[in-house]
């Protein structure tokens, strides 16, 4: 029913590893095959693409659902339906920046400090060129196919490109002087596929499984049996999502509770349960969370 394209590259690995955690396994022969399958009924045809190139062929309605990040959807100017934001990237669960970066020497510390003339280099010349346009400096936009931040200084005089975490950046001995772009990973669609009524409602079951998946990650289930006068203390203990659920065993004074509880934290979090009075603690992977 659906056509759908991943992006080829440096999402690539945690892309496959959240559909993975969904049960939409992508198999294919190798990490070089650019075709592959999932085996799903609502899912006919999947091929992998940079994620550069995904928004405008999604928009042209080559395929019906894409993943590809706002950075591109914006650079690329494509008219496509934002089904879902999807929170990951390459190495962790926040958003990327497209941020101007220029030596940290440099006197300016806003973009429309910065000389005319000036020579920026970037992967994003389009989100530059209307950048610099709308803060009326005249700008030379160099594209650039790679390794943006080691063109700074000797080739161009700043750079506008991708980070997580500025890291690189820093290392490159560069700071960072404006956000351009704030870009999280998107679920996006053809918007006459996803008018069809069938092929909407396929594309929102997908929607649900990738983001339970995303939203289990990081917590676990704490299953724990407590007595009838230590009930109180072990709950004043326990986090919970909403509240913990609590069962009367059959026999007894004892009750049942379990909680979805962050796994940060849950390494302090059982010995004072135990502690509480907590007994038969049980700590178990979640896969999937839907609310």
């Amino acid at each position: 029913m659906l056509s759908l394209v991943l992006p080829k590259g440096s999402l690539e690995k945690a892309t496959l590893e959240l559909f993975d955690s969904a049960d939409l396994t992508v198999r294919r022969s190798s990490d070089r095959d650019y075709h592959a399958a999932i085996d799903d009924p609502r899912i006919d045809r999947v091929r992998f693409l940079r994620p550069q190139e995904i928004p405008q062929y999604v928009e042209r309605g080559l395929f019906d659902l894409g993943i590809t990040g706002r950075d591109w959807i914006n650079e690329t100017s494509s008219e496509v339906v934002s089904v879902a934001e999807l929170d990951y990237s390459k190495a962790t669960s926040n958003p990327v920046r497209i941020a101007l970066a220029v030596p940290k020497e440099h006197p300016a510390e806003r973009g429309d400090q910065l000389p005319r003339g000036v020579r920026v280099s970037t992967e994003y010349p389009e989100l530059t060129r209307r950048y610099f346009d709308k803060v009326g400096i005249e700008a030379v936009i160099v594209p650039s196919y790679g390794a943006t931040e080691a063109k700074v200084p000797d080739i161009v005089d700043a750079i506008v490109d991708v980070t997580e975490t500025g890291s690189s950046l820093r290392q490159h001995g560069l700071k960072i002087i404006e956000t351009l772009l704030t870009s999280r990973t998107e679920l996006v669609a053809n918007p006459v596929s996803y008018a069809d009524g069938d092929k909407r409602a396929a594309a929102d079951d997908i929607t649900l499984l990738l983001q339970g998946a995303i939203q289990a990650r990081g917590n676990v289930l704490l299953k724990l049996n407590v007595t009838d006068d230590r009930l109180g203390a072990v709950l004043d203990v326990i986090p919970a999502m909403t509240a913990p659920t609590v069962t009367s065993l059959a026999s007894g004074d004892m009750h049942a509770v379990e909680s979805v509880v962050p796994k940060r934290g849950v390494n302090t979090l059982i010995p004072a349960l135990k502690a509480a009075g907590a007994r038969d603690i049980l700590e178990i992977p979640i896969s999937k969370i839907v609310e």
